[in-house]
């Protein structure tokens, strides 16, 4: 069976700093990149970054400088470093995996978690 369960969102203040965290099981976690998607309400979930099996890491524009996505193969683990938080980046976040595919399109990721919380209060 496979999981990703995300964790680390919470109710902060514009200007703080967050990690979000998801933790993978049921997949050879190497064999995936690992992406984030946020999803605010009322709205389209939106690709936010993704980092490969390489290492090599891609970034929304308008996350760009803020967000860093990284990844512990032996943890299983990917996380997503937010810093400089906005009340725009209010949303629930979802971390995805997937093995090929456009980056971009939620479609194409294999595997989701189901999301964790980030308010964001001005």
């Amino acid at each position: 069976q496979v999981q990703l369960v995300e964790s680390g969102g919470r109710l902060v203040q514009a200007g703080d700093s967050l990690t979000l965290s998801c933790v993978v099981s049921g997949i050879t976690f190497t064999d995936y990149a690992m992406a984030w998607f946020r999803q605010a309400s009322g709205k389209e979930r939106e690709f936010v970054g993704i980092i490969w099996n390489a290492g090599s890491t891609s970034y929304a524009d308008s996350v760009k400088g803020r967000f860093t996505v990284s990844r512990d193969d032996a943890k299983n683990a990917a996380y997503l470093q937010m810093i400089s938080l906005k009340p725009e980046d209010t949303a629930l976040y979802y971390c995805a995996a997937q093995t090929l595919g456009d980056p971009l399109i939620a479609t194409e990721y294999q595997f989701w978690g189901q999301g964790t919380q980030v308010t964001v209060s001005s």
